[in-house]
């Protein structure tokens, strides 16, 4: 168990770290369905990787930078944007 959660974290890192990469090289819209995801994404890997080694700084950092995500998916959804 410690093996798939310490991976499922640094799943997570991996996403938001390219997530923000692709970004800044303007490879992906900020603003757009797809870095939401990929931020929702390893924002939950990082969230629950966090609680449980206990890091409950990161794990609610966490936790709310998967709520922003989700409601921007949700914002983006009834927009009816796809970008």
């Amino acid at each position: 168990m410690d093996l798939l959660l310490t991976a499922v974290g640094w799943i997570g890192a991996a996403l938001l770290l390219a997530g923000y990469a692709l970004v800044t090289t303007s490879r992906l819209s900020g603003d757009g369905v797809a870095y939401q995801l990929v931020n929702l994404a390893g924002s939950i890997g990082l969230m629950i990787n966090s609680a449980y080694n206990a890091a409950w700084p990161s794990a609610g950092l966490n936790l709310i930078w998967a709520g922003i995500g989700a409601v921007a998916l949700v914002k983006l959804t009834r927009a009816g944007v796809s970008r």
